[in-house]
């Protein structure tokens, strides 16, 4: 059995990159080069998640590709580290939220560790 974050790092987060770079691209004009110096990425990365010679499989929720396109203008506009970390978890949990996870991979249940982060946070 995997975990789940072993699975949404394999299977989702080049999905969220790949959606990520095709947003940044087509719907705000970026070039590969900027895509790439935004999400340190290669440049030849970029180009396979445009290609969806990587990153293609997982179809996201409507809420999910809102969030997606919103997370993409924050990128363009400058973000943390810490913010872009912020971001790439409210994806993931989008995801999870959206029973991708469950109807992919139902024996690995939701990100405990998500949960216990999110109410650390609450509880400062």
């Amino acid at each position: 059995m995997k975990p789940p974050c072993e699975i949404m790092v394999q299977k989702v987060l080049p999905s969220i990159r790949a959606e990520l770079v095709r947003v940044m691209m087509f719907e705000y004009g970026c070039s590969q080069n900027e895509v790439a110096d935004i999400l340190g990425l290669s440049r030849a990365a970029v180009s396979q998640y445009v290609s969806l010679k990587r990153g293609a499989g997982v179809g996201f929720s409507e809420a999910t590709n809102k969030e997606l396109s919103k997370f993409a203008s924050e990128l363009i506009n400058g973000l943390t580290i810490k913010e872009k970390t912020e971001g790439m978890c409210r994806v993931c949990k989008l995801v999870q939220k959206s029973g991708w996870l469950y109807k992919n991979a139902p024996e690995a249940g939701y990100c405990i560790l998500c949960d216990e982060l999110e109410d650390d946070r609450d509880q400062h």
